[in-house]
């Protein structure tokens, strides 16, 4: 039921109103997000570079509502990628493809089709991997909701063709993802798994977390399998600990495939990871849109409601005098 609340908050425009009303409602944000600027990401960058640890940027934003604001969107991560290069951060990006045009609200005043969409948003994210490729850096798409799975990964494979540097992520929970998975390895394809964080029907995804962990366990395999470079991206002791003895009943070098955590969660372990000589990559995500993001990570863990509310404890304080 908590999962189903803060996923409701994450998409609810009345509530964002009103916890950004609260004093402490940012400082409490700050535990998971980077900041609103990108100097404030590159800071976070630089903190976890002294840590021996690597990152992927990710501007917060999605489902944008006209083509200006797409257009926006990838001129801001090709600020962010042209930053990477020149202060030579050991980041890559992430991006939602709905923040580069993929999907527009119904109450857009535009008449534009799911076709014409999806080729705005072939051409923006287009944009970001040419230049990726041509400093050596990647682009991670990041997977939401399953409507747009289909369309996602089509335009993946799409670019793959043509640059390498660009992957997709695949959600563990859904029932499809071996399929998916199975096809990404055909095609070359650089995989982030996840467990996955959007509310999704029964119809299509496995409701029982038991059910979630088995496919997380199957398709870790398939990745490491494949010897290609992938990406595990999980705070789960159980699931690091079964990725590790993969690896080494594989016979692959901790360089071979890496780890990924999100910022602000479980820092011990991300510091354990690379004294135990992991590569270790951190989402850091900065931006003014940071409400839905900040939401699923609450709906994600119960444990981070109680960090979050010990920064907003000041605010309430303040409210009670």
């Amino acid at each position: 039921m908590l999962r189903q609340f803060f996923l409701y908050l994450s998409r609810s425009k009345r509530a964002q109103r009103l916890l950004l009303s609260l004093p402490g409602a940012q400082r409490a944000a700050r535990q998971f997000v980077a900041g609103e600027t990108l100097a404030q990401g590159v800071e976070a960058v630089r903190a976890l570079q002294a840590k021996g640890m690597l990152a992927t940027l990710d501007h917060l934003g999605e489902n944008v509502s006209t083509l200006d604001q797409a257009r926006a969107a990838r001129d801001e991560y090709l600020e962010v990628l042209n930053e990477i290069v020149r202060q030579k951060l050991p980041a890559t990006i992430s991006v939602k493809l709905t923040q580069l045009g993929m999907d527009f609200s119904p109450d857009t005043s535009e008449d534009i089709s799911q076709a014409t969409s999806d080729d705005d948003c072939r051409e923006n994210l287009r944009a970001l991997v040419e230049c990726a490729q041509q400093i050596g850096d990647f682009v991670e798409v990041d997977m939401e909701g399953s409507v747009y799975t289909d369309r996602t990964l089509q335009i993946i494979t799409d670019l793959h063709q043509s640059f390498s540097a660009v992957g997709a992520v695949i959600q563990a929970y859904l029932y499809r993802s071996e399929n998916d998975v199975k096809e990404l390895i055909r095609h070359g394809v650089s995989v982030r798994l996840c467990k996955g964080a959007y509310n999704e029907p029964s119809t299509r995804a496995f409701p029982n977390k038991a059910d979630v962990d088995a496919s997380y366990l199957r398709l870790m395999r398939m990745l490491l399998e494949s010897k290609l470079y992938h990406r595990i991206a999980t705070h789960d002791p159980a699931m690091i600990e079964a990725t590790q003895r993969a690896a080494a009943e594989l016979g692959l070098m901790k360089n071979q495939f890496e780890f990924q955590m999100l910022y602000g969660v479980n820092r011990k372990l991300q510091e354990q990871l690379v004294k135990d000589g992991y590569r270790l990559r951190i989402y850091v995500p900065f931006g003014r849109a940071w409400f839905p993001y900040f939401m699923r990570r609450l709906a994600e863990r119960p444990a981070n409601v109680w960090f979050a509310l010990r920064g907003l404890r000041p605010a309430f304080a303040l409210r009670s005098r």
